[in-house]
């Protein structure tokens, strides 16, 4: 499970004054308005930062650092990612998960045959899809609904699913 969640990718400077054009990954890029730091992974170390301003712009979040008050202090983290730890994460609701804990979870069939590994999760308007790589059907994809997904155990990196008819090819 991993311990620290991404929630948005530096994407450019904004001005001179040391902000930044941060692209988020996470559903909701309102709240970056409540986090009060994140962690910068730079590729070597991990930064914790304190945020003291947020702004939006189009699809960005324009993010301002405590002690970052120059362009050249931070051009350097362009393309980097922003983590929050768990305990900083968005509270789930009954029936959502990180989209982390589910990346290379086992997925199994009701009737417990072994499916193939999640490696994806699709955004679509009105679901999300899973996308499972499996030996016998390669790529499966799965709509992320009720009657697909029976079953999500994150401590047990597993998930029992129900294949809907038509989401395999069975004559390939």
């Amino acid at each position: 499970m991993e311990q620290m969640l991404q929630v948005g990718v530096i994407s450019n400077t904004h001005g001179i004054r040391g902000e930044v054009k941060v692209f988020p990954t996470t559903d909701d890029p309102n709240r970056f308005k409540k986090l009060k730091e994140v962690i910068l992974d730079t590729g070597r170390e991990e930064k914790k930062l304190e945020i003291t301003g947020v702004k939006f712009f189009k699809q960005f979040v324009i993010v301002k650092f405590k002690g970052i008050d120059n362009i050249n202090d931070i051009e350097k983290y362009k393309g980097k990612s922003l983590y929050v730890t768990r305990e900083h994460a968005v509270r789930l609701k009954k029936d959502e998960y990180y989209i982390a804990d589910l990346i290379d979870m086992q997925v199994i069939l009701e009737d417990q045959t072994p499916f193939g590994v999640l490696t994806d999760v699709m955004k679509t308007g009105a679901n999300d899809v899973y996308c499972i790589q499996t030996q016998e059907y390669g790529e499966v994809l799965v709509p992320a609904i009720k009657d697909c997904i029976l079953e999500v155990n994150v401590e047990k990196n597993e998930m029992k699913i129900h294949l809907l008819p038509g989401l395999v090819d069975i004559d390939s």
